[in-house]
């Protein structure tokens, strides 16, 4: 079976399982909102979310699994240098020898990180958007999500549905370990 024969049965199973699992949150996410869809290779998935954070207002939530990406890092202090509020959530092995510089980048430039730690992977690649948009997908934010691998992205832009994103991200920060600049590991 292709890739994209793979990808529309997903596709499909996801919304049957949204059906299924909450009427109430089919009916508000499948008529009402509005969505772009990016695949990489074909697209540059990355420059998608580097321009949704240039046009963030007042914040950005980020969970990230593997975050090596240099232009949305420095997307993401552009954003916190113009008074948008600016939190991330990484993975524990984010914070092993080499991987991160991301994370130093962020906190030299007054992004508050925490380390989710407490689960096996934080495999969540999410931004959450003024209250209202929710990018997320397999894309990992780093060099080999853009250029070497087969990706998706999708930008929702519905406040229910962004809503939901936040309280996920605010259990997961409950339960992660806040990072500090000095911090060693």
């Amino acid at each position: 079976m292709s890739g994209l024969k793979r990808l529309r049965w997903f596709v499909i199973i996801i919304i049957i399982g949204i059906w299924f699992s909450s009427t109430c949150m089919a009916t508000n996410f499948l008529p009402n909102a509005k969505y772009q869809v990016c695949f990489v290779p074909e697209q540059v998935c990355g420059s998608m979310l580097v321009n949704l954070i240039d046009h963030a207002k007042k914040q950005i939530l980020v969970q990230s699994y593997s975050f090596t990406s240099a232009p949305i890092a420095r997307a993401l202090v552009r954003a916190k240098q113009r008074g948008v509020d600016v939190k991330a959530i990484l993975d524990k092995s984010q914070f092993k020898s080499q991987k991160n510089a991301v994370q130093k980048f962020l906190l030299k430039n007054n992004i508050l990180v925490w380390m989710d730690y407490k689960v096996h992977f934080a495999h969540d690649k999410v931004m959450i958007v003024d209250n209202s948009i929710v990018a997320g997908g397999s894309f990992n934010y780093s060099f080999g999500a853009q250029f070497e691998d087969s990706e998706n992205l999708i930008v929702i832009y519905d406040r229910n549905v962004a809503k939901q994103y936040e309280q996920h991200w605010e259990a997961r920060r409950q339960a992660s370990l806040r990072v500090r600049e000095d911090l060693e590991f």
